[in-house]
């Protein structure tokens, strides 16, 4: 299992390299540059090893930051991820170091930049696309092979060598094997909305692997069309359209190119194209040579000293993605599915399996019990409960969602008066009625 090794940076000064910082260098090795991204609880740097005058990325992580079990918990199975990886388009990480408040990860610096910013000039053409993804589904592959799945693949994760060449990186919301549930599922809703798979929404569980093509079939199409097969301004609209596999393909697509990315989103994981079947596919095939690499070529990339006090969690242990949001510009979801969350000042969002029509019911049998109060409809399934309290005008607005055919999003929001009695009102009446309990303690007495 992989830890993290203890290390003092020594005080003795070394000799500034051009372009970087004219101080001690970290522990002995590398001399920070300019700053390249940051986060909540990290931060990149360029940095230079001083022994060789290699450029690598550091990462460098804020212990005092990380305010759980889980988070650390979450780090280390980033950096046992990372550690098996040795792919020539999957970006190197050399050795993890630590003092006694940050965390260093030293990583192969790639400074070709973001494919994204590569695409967010013109869309590609289909040979140049091919020869990304072809690159993309090598590196995927081989992170399935070894029981890795990404999670949150798009062009913001996909960096650009100085011979062009593609490397995936930010595993920070990837899993493992290890967390594969009995019924053989991934739970945890995690991904970066645009790119995210319709059997994520439907919140019953998914395959690793098959989210993943789901995201490079997106990410393929943002290569060729210049633009996301799935978006729009209102959230909700487009994970109905995800859901539903609802886009259209622009008409100076190839019609093998069409076929293909039918079958890469395919809304259905059962029938969508697998890893394999993407290697035997006419359109892909096309100039692919699959790189003949050998493992012990990247064995010396990589520092393997550890220390007793940081050693790695058991791999069943239950981790939330949401704490890798630092790490990583991709949203989890979980929020945004709690079935009881908790209200933000003005606004809330449940997601339960019921029918608009209960749900609505069951907001009208509230309005009732409220004094001085009424319900108003808005529109097919959004209401009000307007009303008067302490000499004041209260409203509070409620919109049903149909996101999958199964499950709604329920949005409350205060419209008017203070929010202590949006709080209240919410809290007693409002989302019990929503989740049904009022009525299961009825039954249970």
């Amino acid at each position: 299992m992989p830890e993290i090794e203890e290390v003092s940076a020594p005080a003795a000064p070394a000799p500034a390299l051009s372009g970087f910082i004219a101080e001690s260098p970290l522990f002995g090795k590398y001399e920070l540059g300019r700053l390249l991204g940051c986060g909540a609880f990290a931060k990149v740097y360029h940095a230079r090893d001083v022994r060789n005058g290699q450029s690598v990325a550091i990462k460098v992580i804020n212990k005092k930051k990380i305010s759980s079990a889980s988070l650390m918990s979450n780090i280390k199975r980033e950096i046992s991820i990372m550690r098996r990886l040795r792919h020539p388009n999957i970006v190197r990480l050399y050795e993890v170091l630590a003092t006694k408040s940050k965390i260093y990860f030293v990583l192969e610096f790639v400074k070709g930049g973001e494919l994204f910013g590569k695409v967010a000039k013109g869309r590609f053409t289909e040979n140049l696309s091919r020869k990304y993804f072809q690159q993309l589904i090598s590196a995927v592959g081989y992170c399935h092979m070894y029981g890795v799945f990404h999670r949150d693949l798009k062009p913001e994760n996909l960096l650009l060598d100085e011979n062009g060449d593609l490397k995936v990186s930010d595993f920070g919301l990837s899993a493992v094997t290890d967390q594969v549930r009995e019924d053989g599922f991934l739970h945890t809703l995690c991904g970066t909305p645009a790119y995210v798979a319709p059997e994520i929404l439907s919140k019953k569980g998914y395959d690793g692997a098959k989210v993943d093509v789901w995201s490079c079939g997106v990410i393929l199409f943002v290569l060729t069309a210049g633009y996301l097969p799935f978006n729009d301004p209102n959230l909700m609209t487009m994970y109905r359209k995800i859901y539903k596999g609802e886009y259209r393909c622009p008409k100076w697509m190839s019609s093998d190119l069409k076929r293909f990315l039918s079958r890469l989103l395919d809304t259905n994981p059962a029938t969508r194209i697998t890893i394999d079947e993407i290697k035997r596919d006419p359109w892909f095939k096309k100039g692919f040579k699959e790189k003949k690499f050998y493992e012990e070529d990247f064995a010396d990339c990589y520092y393997d000293k550890v220390s007793k006090d940081d050693q790695m969690v058991d791999g069943s242990s239950s981790l939330n993605a949401f704490d890798l949001i630092s790490f990583s510009s991709g949203l989890d979801l979980s929020a945004l599915f709690d079935e009881a969350s908790s209200p933000k000042e003005d606004s809330v969002r449940l997601a339960l399996k019921e029918s608009p029509e209960v749900i609505i019911d069951r907001v009208s049998e509230v309005a009732k019990e409220v004094e001085n109060a009424r319900l108003k409809k808005t529109k097919d399934w959004g209401v009000e409960i307007q009303g008067l309290r302490d000499g004041g005008k209260f409203v509070i607005g409620l919109d049903v969602h149909r996101l999958t055919e199964d499950l709604m999003v329920v949005d409350v929001k205060r419209r008017a008066g203070t929010t202590g009695l949006f709080l209240e009102l919410f809290e007693k009446k409002l989302r019990p009625a929503i989740l049904g309990e009022q009525r299961q303690e009825s039954q249970q007495a």
